[in-house]
């Protein structure tokens, strides 16, 4: 009993890869994208860029990796308070320093210039409080630097910004902490995500 050959279908119609031609054409082969070796020789330099542009893609991913592989405990904390005092930058922006009441110009909200994040109570002093936000305040380079922080006149502003409530319990006792590497990471991730939202808010 002769079994009855199944028909082969047609190759289903496909546009052309060349911008310049567009016509439909059935592939003749899988992954066919021209029609002729004419236009095939028009998009090789486009291929050859995307394909230059993904490997350097993908070398940029993995140098990261292994960079991110290399990276110490300390490392990560310094990412992190650098994400935490951006954050408290731009969250203060149109504050003036927390210690001598000075304003920003124009100039300093564009740059950042002039301009840190700074501990009423330092990292030294309590690691704890460290990436507390309530601790931290846009502060002039004059008074966190040269001043060293210029603590008094940082604390009569920071009871009348936050209360006498809060600023006693910033001075009170806290539990020591010792962030693992994945908290330092959840730390450093959140906080850029919430200077993203400030950014965005900023921009509308």
């Amino acid at each position: 009993m002769r079994v009855a050959l199944k028909e082969k279908k047609a190759p289903k119609p496909k546009k052309c890869k060349n911008p310049a031609c567009g016509i439909s054409f059935p592939p003749q082969r899988l992954g066919q994208a021209v029609c002729s070796p004419k236009c095939a020789l028009a998009i090789a330099p486009a291929n050859t860029e995307k394909a230059r542009k993904a490997i350097a893609q993908r070398d940029r991913r993995e140098i990261q990796v292994r960079k991110e592989k290399l990276k110490s405990r300390a490392d990560h904390l310094r990412e992190a308070q650098a994400a935490v005092n951006e954050y408290v930058r731009l969250r203060d922006a149109h504050l003036p320093c927390i210690s001598c009441d000075s304003m920003p110009n124009d100039n300093d909200l564009m740059t950042g210039s002039r301009w840190d994040a700074g501990h009423y109570r330092s990292v030294g002093a309590c690691p704890e409080l460290r990436f507390e936000p309530l601790n931290i305040h846009r502060q002039c380079v004059k008074c966190n630097r040269n001043l060293s922080g210029n603590a008094v006149e940082y604390r009569i502003r920071l009871v009348l910004r936050i209360g006498a409530e809060t600023v006693a319990w910033l001075e009170g006792p806290h539990e020591p902490r010792k962030y693992t590497v994945e908290e330092i990471k959840i730390i450093k991730a959140e906080y850029r995500a919430k200077t993203r939202e400030l950014k965005k808010g900023h921009a509308a």
